[in-house]
């Protein structure tokens, strides 16, 4: 099948997208649709997230569940919305993510414990409840959402860096476990990307942060989607446990 003259990488494949109603998830599953596949986007805010599927061409193609990452039984039931809506479960990215910023002297237990929650907890949810039906399917793809941060460690996020790293070490375990099945699984390190919240910060700081990009300018969310949609499809089928930047050289 060919999409706009291309060749179609996703034809007839379903995925699910945690975080899926704004920023990197919602680029990913515009980009995963683009290329023929169905998406079911998780997200907290249920209003925002229909309101994206709405946006991604609604039912037939997108369709929007609430979804708390760190419940695996509200995990369990996007995993099986997606089945049991669409026929199967061939990708999953765990891309949903919280900020708590503070330096450690200032960070309370409770900041801590959300980010490590929703992002390493949330994470290894979505990794147990895909690997649990693509192992009896013998094929799927896996795409964790890790940062550079997790590469660097940055001030201000001892608890998002520190959940970041976990990320990597989850992922490489978790490759190893399912390698044989013909479950792969991969993750993204994205550096400074365009998005509501990075153009929130005050511009002295994000003219700094631009300043250590090699490549001179910050990512745009489709160019995380592209390398998303890489890990998904055939393109990298030699591929499981690998952590790929998106980070236009920062942190080299």
């Amino acid at each position: 099948m060919k999409i706009g003259g291309q060749v179609s990488l996703l034809t007839g494949q379903t995925a699910v997208v945690t975080g899926g109603a704004q920023g990197l998830g919602f680029a990913i599953a515009e980009r995963f649709i683009a290329e023929g596949a169905r998406v079911v986007l998780g997200d907290v805010n249920l209003a925002a997230t229909q309101a994206a599927a709405e946006k991604l061409g609604g039912d037939a193609v997108a369709r929007a569940v609430r979804c708390d990452v760190t419940s695996s039984a509200e995990v369990d039931a996007l995993v099986a919305a997606a089945v049991d809506g669409f026929g199967g479960l061939d990708i999953m990215v765990n891309n949903a993510g919280i900020t708590r910023d503070s330096t450690m002297r200032k960070m309370t237990e409770e900041q801590f414990d959300q980010v490590i929650s929703v992002h390493l907890k949330g994470t290894w949810n979505g990794l147990r409840a895909a690997a649990a039906v693509m192992r009896e399917n013998k094929t799927g793809a896996i795409v964790n959402m890790s940062s550079i941060s997790g590469k660097v460690g940055m001030v201000g996020q001892t608890n998002y860096s520190a959940a970041k790293a976990g990320i990597v070490g989850l992922t490489k375990a978790a490759a190893k476990e399912l390698a044989y099945l013909g479950v792969r699984v991969n993750a993204i390190q994205p550096g400074l990307i365009r998005s509501a919240m990075t153009e929130a910060m005050p511009q002295r700081i994000w003219d700094s942060k631009v300043a250590e990009v090699p490549m001179g300018r910050a990512g745009e969310p489709d160019e995380v989607a592209n390398v998303a949609l890489f890990l998904a499809s055939h393109l990298s089928s030699y591929m499981t446990g690998t952590v790929l930047e998106v980070t236009g050289g920062r942190h080299l």
